[in-house]
C-alpha cells in the first residue's frame, strides 16, 4: 500500500470515528414522552378498540440502544355480546433497539416485560381468576427527529395478558433532556 493510500485511509478512519463518537454524545441521555392512539382486542368475547394514551421515560445509552418505561392505559373493551365491559392498563419495561436511516428519521424496535391489570378476570379464559398478572410486549415504531430534542414517534406494540393480545397504535411526542 502506497503512502497517500494509507495516510487518506488513517485520515477516514479517524473522521469516522470522531463523527461516530459526536452522534453519540447527542444521541445520549434521559427522555420522556406521551401518547394517543387506539387499542385493539379481537379474541375471545372480545372485539373492540377503544381510544388508549400512554407516558413513558427512558435512558438512550447510545444512537442504537436504549431502556424504556412507561404506563399504557388501553381504556374500555366491549364483549362481543352480553357480558360487561373490561378495561385494562399496563406498566412495561423494555430494551429499544434503535436503526438510524437518516439524521433525523429512524426506526426501532423494542421488547420487555409488562404488568398488565384488568378491573376484572377474562371470563373467556377458563379456569381464569387473575385480574393482574407479567407477560410478554414488543413492538415497532419509526420515529422523525424535528430538533435535538423533540421527535415524533408512530408506534405499534402487542401486549400479551394471558391467551388475548392487546395491541396498540400510537403517535408519540419524545422530549429528550
Amino acid at each position: 500500500m502506497n503512502k497517500n493510500k494509507m495516510l487518506s485511509t488513517a485520515l477516514v478512519a479517524v473522521i469516522a470515528g470522531a463523527a461516530a463518537f459526536g452522534a453519540q454524545a447527542a444521541d445520549k441521555g434521559f427522555y420522556a414522552g406521551a401518547g394517543v392512539g387506539q387499542s385493539t382486542v379481537d379474541e375471545g368475547a372480545y372485539d373492540d378498540d377503544d381510544t388508549a394514551f400512554s407516558v413513558f421515560g427512558g435512558y438512550q445509552f447510545n444512537r442504537y440502544f436504549g431502556l424504556e418505561g412507561g404506563y399504557a392505559d388501553f381504556g374500555k373493551l366491549e364483549p362481543r355480546g352480553a357480558g360487561t365491559p373490561l378495561e385494562a392498563s399496563s406498566v412495561y419495561l423494555t430494551a429499544v433497539g434503535t436503526l438510524p436511516i437518516t439524521d433525523n428519521f429512524s426506526a426501532y424496535a423494542k421488547a420487555g416485560v409488562q404488568r398488565w391489570d384488568l378491573d376484572r378476570s377474562i371470563p373467556s379464559i377458563v379456569g381464569n381468576t387473575d385480574d393482574n398478572g407479567t407477560d410478554p410486549t414488543y413492538g415497532l415504531g419509526v420515529q422523525y427527529r424535528f430538533t435535538d430534542n423533540v421527535a415524533l414517534r408512530g408506534e405499534y406494540s402487542r401486549f400479551e395478558v394471558e391467551d388475548t393480545d392487546l395491541d396498540l397504535a400510537q403517535i408519540q411526542l419524545r422530549y429528550d433532556f
